[in-house]
């Protein structure tokens, strides 16, 4: 599937890998992120602006943006839990995607096959959650798994051949996971083609679905 692809955090490490692989894979790709074109997904208004200078239509669009924790790194326990810090990572996890979803709505062809994905993680899986800790990553990729969950029913109305779905791209190695060593890592590169492999397999049967790099369901 060629087309037009939309990469949205296109300058973050697996960002700037799907949309090179897209590129290699014959795709037309934009690319809109905010080191390079002051997108804030956590503003509505840059979102809808962004966004509204697009013209339809994308069979392809990819979130591909995230924080994995604040300052103070994830929380081991509930005794560091931060308010200001726990609505950050809900921002830029949920609420900005979410965003992104609302004004992508209409670059979507509702005619034929359209994917749209977000990369999630499988810690925010609640029935894969046997170690704990790590509250507001965990809390805020499961609250993105339910916006995309809510979307894939009410666009199936008017977006038949629609896909919505989360990913889990594995632990790549890029500056988000730096400091985590202990955790096998793959590059931006071989996560990019395993994510595109993934997507280019969905049919509009998965769509509401949250799967990992290798296309296995991830349970909720």
């Amino acid at each position: 599937m060629k087309g037009h692809a939309l990469v949205i955090g296109a300058s973050g490490g697996i960002g700037q890998a799907l949309a090179a692989e897209l590129k290699t894979r014959g795709t037309q790709v934009t690319c809109l992120s905010r080191a390079r074109d002051g997108l804030d997904i956590t503003n509505e208004d840059a979102v809808s602006t962004a966004l509204g200078r697009l013209e339809p239509q994308f069979n392809r669009i990819i979130v591909a943006t995230g924080i994995l924790s604040g300052a103070k790194g994830p929380e081991k326990s509930l005794l560091p839990l931060s308010k200001d810090e726990m609505a950050n990572l809900f921002a830029v996890n949920t609420i900005g995607p979410a965003l992104v979803l609302k004004y992508a709505k209409r670059l979507l062809p509702k005619n034929q096959r359209a994917v749209f994905a977000a990369l999630s993680a499988r810690v925010g899986s609640i029935g894969d959650n046997g170690l704990g800790g790590w509250y507001s990553y965990r809390a805020s990729k499961a609250a993105l798994n339910q916006v995309i969950k809510t979307a894939s029913i009410e666009l199936k109305r008017t977006h038949k051949h629609l896909v919505c779905a989360a990913l889990h791209p594995g632990t790549v190695a890029t500056e988000f996971t730096r400091n985590y060593p202990q955790h096998k890592t793959v590059s931006p590169q071989e996560a990019a083609g395993n994510l595109l492999d993934v997507i280019d397999r969905l049919t509009p049967d998965d769509s509401g679905q949250f799967f990992d790099w290798a296309g296995k369901r991830v349970p909720w």
